[in-house]
């Protein structure tokens, strides 16, 4: 996420918000990535852990798909600025998953 002014939540850092976004969309598109376009991916839940001040500068993100099932998907993200080392803020996020439905199999050939 390149550093934007309007990303600034207390002077000179920034907004908790964006980072959560953020991290969301990183792992909405490692998703997407993953599963294509055919399937809807909703966001259930999102948990945030801040972990350092997140500075006026660009930020990084890395997506682990933890489960990727039928209906279900389990992501972790982390958003680092200095060093992968040294997050800024993690979030695990459940997404539901729907998938287009699938045509009706063909009815059996009949007996004659």
């Amino acid at each position: 996420m390149p550093f934007d002014p309007g990303l600034i939540g207390a002077p000179e850092r920034l907004h908790g918000g964006s980072i959560a976004g953020f991290l969301e969309v990183a792992a909405i598109v490692a998703l997407r990535e993953r599963l294509g376009a055919g399937v809807a991916i909703k966001p259930v839940n999102v948990t945030v852990d801040y972990l350092r001040v997140g500075l006026m500068r660009d930020t990084f993100a890395a997506v682990e798909i933890t489960r990727a099932g039928r209906r279900v998907a389990n992501l972790r993200a982390t958003a680092w600025q200095d060093g992968r080392d040294r997050p800024i803020a993690t979030a695990t996020i459940n997404a539901l998953l729907e998938r287009p439905a699938e045509p009706p199999s063909p009815p059996p050939p009949a007996n004659r």
